[in-house]
């Protein structure tokens, strides 16, 4: 019995046991026949027992092999490409995705038996040039690579494949089998395989059971039967075959197959435009009964409705049912869904091998050592689940969060384990806190050396960086009671990935020598592709199937999902390579033949006897279009007077909106928490003091819990950075010339700041955008100092001071660290505060919620300030420096010093002694108008829970 995939042969076997009652029984043999270009299993199934290919015939090349000699016939060509034109190289990974396009136009040509000896002649004078360079291209195929599969001693699958079958074809054309043989379901879009089909059903023992043949098709529509039509490939197969449809003989049973009603209706649905009407009559409301069709927001929505109809189908006892879908997206969507309900279930058609942990964990190692060793990738590699470096998988993410903390979160650091060691020295000089972190990275860095400098070689082979690479990653993998080799290749993916790898190492010598910073990419292109696969479902009774895997099965239930236009059906693939006439002169198929053999697929999965059509709206956003189908069965519908069209209120939608919907929803108050006063603060810095009274609830977090924002990972600079490096070389600016300014004033601050910019270690596109600014700050603060310095003198910058006041008693310590003091010319103090962002406005300095330089000033005037002694204070003043057009601005605060001063006394007396109140709340954001915009624990708070004025950020 030859049935199209392996699943179906699963499935016959089952069958087979049912209708036995699980006696033992001899099966017949079954084999898997292929009946589609990418059926990578068809050669082994072919040539295993009785049924093999010539002693005579060279066995196939391997997947990975071709790709490889592909990808080094690309690079020469495009040496050469260069040699002639001097345009930049393309690089391996590159040349391998083009060598991959190479190798679907070979399996197109050999699949469907076209010749290509008159490319040549495809592309005449007149046409564009670019026709005339890809044809040149294309000789890589046409003469080069029949020559070095001749040095091989290969050919290609697909060519393999024709040999293989029309041998087969040929051998029981001489001596037919006297053993019943039936093919059933294939559509015979090979024409090899339509060949043994068109011999099988001539053998005296032999049938052919076609899937879904419409024989109850008027001629006239038969006739204008398209390529995009479902009965396409059935007419083609019987035409190859030489038998009329009306030849055809019903088969008795065909549990699941279109007929009645639902055949009129689905007939009707793909009826050709130009065949007229003729299936409208006669429909009522029973031709639509069993099939709904339901549309869904998103498709999370669209997957929750789904798996809640699967889980209902397994109350009834026996009853089957299976999500046939392309999108894979949404087949992992229902999968992680049916999770909840403790349910596995796989995905037949596979997922990727890059998506699979092993696959992700060899490609983030690959990225990590391409990267420079940068946070980003180092860190997704090591809190990677397989990650454990000779100790457990949490010793390994409990290092890894810890060298986060310690150099991985800010600006990066410089580049390679080197720099990172650096930074981690450079956090923690003494050693006591990172001795153990340092061991462990040093031991990171010894074991990764040989991969990151092949990584980083200029020229290096294949086989060296796929053995460094392997090497790393088992050593990664390796815990203390198991060795990495285990962990990586067990299971399904780890098999498929030990077998890829190998493919690859044997396959090393297909590809020059390369820049080690080629191998990230290439491996990304050479994991392309390769799908794991389940042995057999996890559930007995539900299941995921792609449209090939769903051939042949009947489930009580069927579910169609991802009904989108560009998702089901397809949007036809342009060929990189030929035109349609290109195409056509070669006889090559049309790219719209696709859509035809999905409409077959659509067709024969909603002829069941339950069907459910299922669909999203939007997709990312985007809305989207319903599949051709679905609007064709729709028209049918109200031409018919029907009332069937799509819904979103249907039980499983309204299931899906409540099942995660808690049944009531009570809003918790705004934070108040009351800590004792033994845990209040004591000391509080004066900027500190400003957010105290804008939101006391960010100091209860940072202040009694001890809770700081991390940085963000690999942060780019920003504002915040630059106001920083600005106040440091002030800081150092001033500091050296304090007395007097020298004359190339200017170009030693521009000095100062290009040895700031570069400790910082500012991202030269970032210092682009940033150091034309500094350049006017520079100039106008040299300016401006010039116009000041004769009627005051600065005594410092960076100054740190500290005053201590008794409320109740008890002593509190204000702190603050000034930008500025000088000496003014009468005696007096001025306390200068440089500002790279905004000026806190007058209002708020006079109501007193800007509080910073008036509480600078009281310590000033007490002479809390390091080396400067008490005095008066007659001036406060910001420095607006912000490199704009308005390069800077002195803005003095135009209050009274005194009044000022004597206000933030008694505001500061007055708040002090309120939260010395044991029952005074910490509250978030008690007066909304005077709140800061952003806070760093605002989502703490949950502001955006019971704030009607809460940011958009919260």
């Amino acid at each position: 019995i030859f049935l199209p995939t392996r699943r179906a042969c699963r499935a016959l076997r089952d069958a087979f046991l049912r209708v036995a009652g699980g006696e033992a029984l001899i099966l017949p043999r079954m084999q898997a026949l292929g009946d589609v270009e990418d059926d990578d299993a068809l050669l082994a199934e072919i040539a295993a027992g009785t049924i093999s290919a010539p002693p005579s015939l060279p066995p196939a090349i391997g997947a990975v092999r071709r790709k490889l000699l592909l990808t080094r016939l690309v690079l020469a060509f495009d040496r050469r490409r260069r040699e002639d034109a001097g345009t930049p190289p393309i690089e391996p990974g590159q040349a391998a995705d083009l060598a991959d396009d190479l190798a679907l136009l070979l399996d197109q040509v050999q699949t469907e038996r076209c010749s290509l000896a008159g490319m040549a002649e495809l592309a005449p004078a007149e046409l564009a040039i670019h026709w005339q360079e890809t044809l040149e291209f294309l000789a890589i195929i046409t003469d080069q690579w029949p020559a070095i599969l001749d040095e091989e001693g290969l050919i290609d699958r697909a060519e393999r494949r024709h040999r293989s079958l029309a041998a087969l074809t040929e051998a029981w054309r001489r001596q037919p089998p006297q053993t019943p043989v039936i093919a059933a379901g294939s559509t015979g879009s090979i024409p090899a395989t339509a060949e043994l089909l068109g011999l099988i059903a001539r053998l005296p023992e032999g049938a052919v059971i076609l899937p879904g043949l419409d024989t109850g098709l008027d001629d006239e529509c038969w006739e204008a039967v398209a390529p995009t039509h479902p009965q396409h490939g059935m007419k083609q197969l019987l035409a190859r075959i030489g038998v009329r449809r009306e030849e055809v003989r019903m088969w008795p049973h065909r549990a699941g197959a279109a007929t009645g009603a639902r055949a009129t209706v689905l007939r009707g649905a793909m009826r050709p435009a130009d065949a007229g009407g003729g299936e409208r009559a006669g429909l009522d409301g029973a031709a639509f009964a069993g099939i709904a069709w339901l549309d869904h927001p998103t498709p999370q929505d669209e997957a929750k409705s789904i798996a809640l109809m699967m889980r209902e189908a397994l109350e009834r006892p026996e009853r089957t049912a299976a999500l046939v879908t392309p999108d894979r997206s949404l087949a992992r969507r229902v999968a992680a869904e049916l999770r909840r309900w403790g349910i596995e279930i796989d995905d037949s058609a596979g997922i990727p091998l890059r998506d699979t942990p092993v696959g992700a964990f060899l490609r983030l190692g690959a990225e990590l050592a391409g990267s420079g060793i940068v946070p980003m990738p180092l860190l997704a590699l090591l809190k990677h689940p397989l990650a454990a470096g000779g100790e457990t998988s949490a010793a390994c993410r409990r290092q890894a969060r810890a060298l986060e903390r310690a150099v991985l979160r800010g600006p990066r650091p410089a580049p390679g384990f080197a720099g990172l060691l650096a930074a981690l020295a450079a956090a923690d000089p003494d050693g006591r806190r990172g001795a153990g972190l340092r061991a462990w990275l040093e031991r990171l860095a010894t074991r990764a050396a040989a991969f990151v400098d092949g990584v980083g070689a200029p020229t290096v082979s294949l086989a060296e960086l796929v053995a460094a690479h392997l090497d790393f990653a088992e050593w990664l993998a390796s815990t203390e009671d198991e060795p990495g080799s285990a962990r990586l290749w067990r299971g399904d993916a780890g098999e498929a990935a030990a077998l890829l790898l190998a493919d690859i190492r044997a396959a090393c010598d297909a590809l020059p020598a390369m820049a080690g910073s080629a191998y990230p990419a290439l491996l990304e292109s050479l994991l392309r592709g390769h799908v794991v696969r389940p042995a057999w479902g996890s559930h007995p009774r539900l299941a995921i199937l792609g449209t090939l895997e769903a051939r042949l099965l009947a489930p009580d239930l069927v579910i169609l999902g991802g009904l989108n236009e560009g998702t089901w059906p397809p949007e036809p693939a342009a060929d990189p390579w030929l035109s349609r006439q290109m195409r056509a002169a070669l006889g090559l198929s049309s790219p719209e033949r696709r859509i035809g053999q999905s409409a077959h697929d659509f067709c024969q999965a909603a002829a069941a006897p339950s069907v459910v059509l299922s669909r999203a709206t939007k997709v990312a956003g985007t809305p989207t279009v319903p599949a051709r189908w679905l609007l064709r069965l729709s028209t049918l519908a109200r031409g018919a007077g029907l009332a069937w069209g799509p819904t979103m209120h249907g039980p499983a939608q309204r299931w899906a909106g409540q099942i995660d919907r808690p049944a009531r929803v009570a809003p918790r108050p705004a934070p108040a928490p009351v800590p004792p006063a033994t845990a209040r603060p004591r000391r509080m810095s004066a900027t500190r003091v400003e957010s105290w009274m804008r939101d006391p609830y960010a100091v209860y977090a940072r202040e009694i819990l001890g809770l700081r924002k991390l940085e963000r990972l690999d942060a780019a600079p920003d504002a915040a950075r630059r106001g920083i490096v600005i106040h440091h070389v002030l800081d150092r600016f001033v500091a050296a010339h304090g007395e007097a300014l020298p004359d190339d004033a200017v170009e030693r601050l521009l000095a100062l700041g290009e040895e700031a910019f570069a400790e910082a270690r500012i991202h030269p596109g970032v210092a682009a955008f940033w150091w034309p600014r500094f350049e006017r700050i520079a100039r106008w603060f040299v300016d401006h100092e010039r116009a000041r310095r004769g009627r005051a003198a600065p005594l410092g910058s960076e100054i740190r001071g500290a005053l201590s006041l008794t409320v109740a008693e008890t002593a509190f310590t204000i702190t603050a660290i000034a930008d500025r003091i000088d000496r003014r010319a009468d005696g007096s103090l001025a306390i200068i505060d440089y500002k790279t962002g905004a000026v806190p406005a007058a209002n708020q300095i006079r109501g007193g919620w800007s509080p910073q330089l008036p509480l600078e000033a009281m310590i000033a005037e007490a002479g809390g300030f390091e080396g400067v002694g008490p005095g008066k204070v007659g001036e406060l003043s910001y420095w607006r420096l912000t490199g704009a057009e308005l390069a800077g601005e002195e803005r003095p605060i135009a209050d009274p010093v005194e009044e000022l001063v004597a206000a933030t006394r008694a505001r500061l007396r007055a708040l002090v002694a309120a939260f010395d109140r044991p029952d005074t709340p910490y509250l978030s954001r008690p007066r909304p108008a005077v709140a800061a915009r952003f806070s760093d624990y605002d989502h703490l708070a949950r502001v955006a829970e019971w704030c009607e004025f809460a940011p958009e950020d919260a």
